[in-house]
């Protein structure tokens, strides 16, 4: 699943993140999960709920941007030394069809890990009887920061930063 070639430098980087994956409330009330996940790769699935759509019943687009989003950043997360985050500096996404289906899958991609940047990009697919289609492609920068929480950084009343 490494077309890539990146190399991870932090040898348990597929537990960092899914630790702060799933540490991410938001992503439980959605129902995303990570479905692969390899140095400078995430894929992320979130199976649909009519919770997720829009007025005429497609997924929304801020959940398809959420996923997109995701899936980046979390590809750019593999490729970082322990005791970081990434924080997402601009995304830009196309929508190039409704999200519809029985799922979507947003598969992230770091294209360059710079020192201080990571850019990647995300695919976001409908899934449908088996078969995949492009929903939306979005362009993604992140920037690696020390972990807050663990640096003493003060949270908020409900733990998060």
């Amino acid at each position: 699943m490494n077309p890539t070639n990146f190399q991870a430098v932090d040898p348990a980087y597929a537990d960092r993140v899914r630790a702060s994956f799933y540490g991410q409330p938001f992503m439980g009330l959605i129902g995303a999960q990570i479905t692969a996940l390899a140095p400078g790769q995430c894929d992320i699935r979130l199976p649909f709920k009519p919770e997720l759509t829009q007025q005429i019943g497609y997924f929304h687009a801020g959940i398809i941007g959420t996923i997109a989003d995701n899936a980046g950043g979390y590809a750019a997360l593999s490729l970082t030394p322990a005791g970081m985050e990434v924080l997402t500096v601009e995304y830009k996404i196309n929508l190039l069809a409704p999200g519809t289906g029985e799922a979507l899958i947003a598969r992230g991609r770091v294209l360059k890990a710079g020192r201080t940047l990571i850019v990647c990009r995300s695919d976001v697919f409908n899934i449908k009887n088996g078969a995949e289609t492009l929903a939306a492609a979005a362009t993604l920068t992140l920037l690696p920061i020390a972990h807050p929480n663990l640096n003493g950084a003060p949270q908020n009343a409900e733990g998060g930063r």
